[in-house]
């Protein structure tokens, strides 16, 4: 690690006013500073700041220095937000790890990570490895011949799911972006992973009130059980009266370059009997446009299980 700077400003102003990277819980940061993937000058822990709060009273607001293990376990919290996070990391970690963090993780692409070789994210320009080289890790979504990392979170994902958006907050005021809109697929800017602005910080997220997203679940697929990336994770919503799906909302990671909506399944549930036959056919679109690579072609069928699977857990005993 190199040498750097560290201050601790008092208010978001000050914060605001200060060049260089915000330190959080630190559980992504400091990691890449240790790799010297990245090498700020000056760090700016932001823990004194007053962004925090959690408030179910109409939808949920988040504040973005609340810790995941603190948001995972308050009551108003729907099920599907409150699962990705417990499923996420260690205790450990999710102690210490920020929800705003959270959603600006960067991508555990192992070449994107060792810095004696090339990654377009970190140098622009300088190629992707993954295309031909170990990839089963890799995403079949949102892919492009410059980048086919993985999103890592997967709170992000029961979030796009939700509809959420984010309140930024810079030094020329503050915005609201929708979250599925701040995530940026590569393209050919792979560098350019979300609409954050210089200086910019979130300061809330904001969950629109949706009662019945109570019947919720987030499924991940991994390796191993415990403190690992997903293979593929699905985060699902079901609005089932009289054994008949009203509404849905449905949400993969581990395929995608971003948190990936699945509208054609989400239109494919819709008036459709809650039937496992429904669920088979709604998931077969679930891979729609996949790229996959030499080692990660069980992808596309293992994110059509896994939907399923979760569309099971949702409905289970009623069919």
């Amino acid at each position: 690690m190199r040498p750097f700077e560290l201050t601790a400003p008092a208010t978001v102003d000050a914060a605001l006013a200060s060049p260089g990277a915000f330190l959080a819980g630190g559980t992504t940061l400091v990691d890449l500073m240790k790799l010297d993937v990245l090498t700020p000058r000056h760090v700016l822990d932001i823990n004194r700041l007053p962004l925090r709060g959690i408030d179910s009273t109409d939808g949920l607001r988040i504040g973005a220095l609340e810790r995941m293990s603190d948001v995972a376990q308050h009551a108003g919290v729907y099920p599907m937000i409150s699962r990705a996070l417990l499923l996420s990391a260690s205790q450990q970690l999710r102690n210490m790890a920020s929800m705003g963090g959270n959603l600006l993780q960067r991508t555990r692409c192992t070449y994107f990570r060792d810095i004696a070789m090339p990654c377009n994210k970190r140098e622009p320009g300088s190629g992707c490895p993954a295309l031909s080289g170990a990839n089963r890790m890799h995403a079949i979504l949102g892919t492009s011949e410059s980048c086919v990392a993985t999103h890592a979170s997967d709170v992000a994902v029961a979030l796009v799911a939700l509809d959420a958006r984010l309140e930024l907050v810079g030094e020329n005021g503050s915005r609201t972006v929708a979250l599925t809109d701040f995530y940026r697929p590569p393209g050919d800017t792979p560098e350019v992973e979300n609409d954050l602005r210089p200086g910019e910080l979130i300061a809330e997220i904001v969950v629109p009130r949706l009662d019945w997203a109570w019947n919720s679940t987030y499924v991940k697929v991994r390796d191993r059980q415990s403190y690992e990336f997903a293979l593929c994770s699905a985060a699902v919503a079901l609005d089932v009266q009289d054994s008949r799906i009203v509404d849905a909302r449905v949400a993969v990671g581990g395929v995608a370059t971003v948190p990936w909506r699945l509208t054609g399944v989400e239109a494919a549930l819709r008036g459709a009997p809650a039937t496992p036959e429904t669920f088979e056919v709604a998931a077969s679109a679930a891979a729609d446009g996949a790229r996959p690579l030499a080692e990660n072609g069980f992808k596309t069928s293992l994110v059509k299980r896994t939907v399923i699977r979760a569309l099971h857990e949702l409905t289970e005993g009623s069919h």
